[in-house]
């Protein structure tokens, strides 16, 4: 009787080390439920406005539940649509040019085509043509002779705009959005803090789906595979919950077994690590002890 006690002891320890069956009673693994943990961090730095989450809170996938002060952002952003609009204006004379030559390339390249096909028709002559080429060529050259001095507007634009869309994409990730469906574990912050980038703000995970991890011994290996139907049995009062899982890992290496388990003998012995998904009622917890018994085959 000590001896059974004994391993029952092990066993709630969340190890089995031993291949067991329906016919003496016991089950094929033990373990505990974990979920995959997810921490929010701010993106960005400043005074933390709005935060409206609480722990235990159900939150949905890209809700919005908060944001960091963007006034600082938003008038840097204005100050560099003012500088935009006053270099704008200076290069208006000359991005007109451009337009005009741009038009009278546009000609010229008409003209060219139709002489190409007097040609062909022989009712045009090669004369024609070298004169329009050569036309084209110095529309060609002034074009680039305005580029080249418009030049620095055009780089200080497009800088200011470069700084524009990374003012922008700051100002998006002020929000505080939240990534997946599921539930606040812990939260960090309060509103009116002032938090920087990287600062950790709550930690969530899905809790619809959890994962038993159990551990199995080599013999039990082969009686185990991915996608396999077993049954989770849980503590419930006097007796025993029942729920379907679905085995959805298996280590591809054996482990010693964690130490955890009281003895040397046992924590020496290579045992594998098995994940089980069980659809979550609001009964099964994060940590919660659970027993994994492989359905008949």
């Amino acid at each position: 009787m000590k001896k059974d006690n004994y391993i029952v002891g092990i066993c709630l320890m969340a190890i089995s080390l031993f291949s067991c069956s329906d016919s003496n009673g016991k089950a094929d693994g033990y373990g505990n439920f974990e979920a995959t943990e997810i921490i929010i961090s701010a993106e960005n730095n400043g005074k933390l406005m709005q935060f409206d989450v609480n722990e235990g809170d159900v939150l949905k996938k890209d809700q919005f539940i908060g944001y960091i002060d963007t006034i600082p952002l938003a008038l840097k952003r204005e100050q560099l649509q003012v500088s935009k609009e006053v270099i704008g204006s200076k290069s208006k004379g000359v991005l007109s040019q451009i337009s005009v030559l741009n038009a009278k390339l546009k000609t010229a390249n008409t003209n060219k085509t139709r002489v190409e096909n007097l040609i062909k028709g022989n009712a045009g002559t090669q004369k024609q043509l070298d004169d329009i080429d050569g036309e084209i060529n110095v529309i060609k050259n002034q074009i680039r002779s305005v580029e080249i001095q418009n030049a620095p507007v055009v780089n200080e634009l497009k800088s200011i705009d470069v700084q524009l869309k990374q003012i922008n994409d700051q100002i998006q990730k002020s929000k505080i959005i939240n990534p997946i469906n599921g539930t606040v574990l812990s939260k960090y912050a309060e509103p009116n803090e002032v938090t920087v980038f990287g600062k950790p703000l709550y930690k969530i995970a899905d809790m619809n789906t959890m994962q038993l991890r159990v551990y199995i011994s080599e013999k039990q290996l082969g009686n185990v595979r991915i996608g396999q139907e077993v049954t989770v049995k849980i503590d419930d009062a006097d007796t025993m919950k029942s729920y379907k899982g679905i085995i959805s890992w298996v280590a591809s290496e054996a482990e010693f077994t964690p130490k955890i388990i009281q003895t040397k003998e046992e924590r020496v012995a290579l045992v594998y690590a098995v994940k089980v998904d069980v659809s979550n009622d609001g009964s099964l917890k994060i940590g919660m002890p659970a027993e994994m018994w492989l359905n008949d085959q």
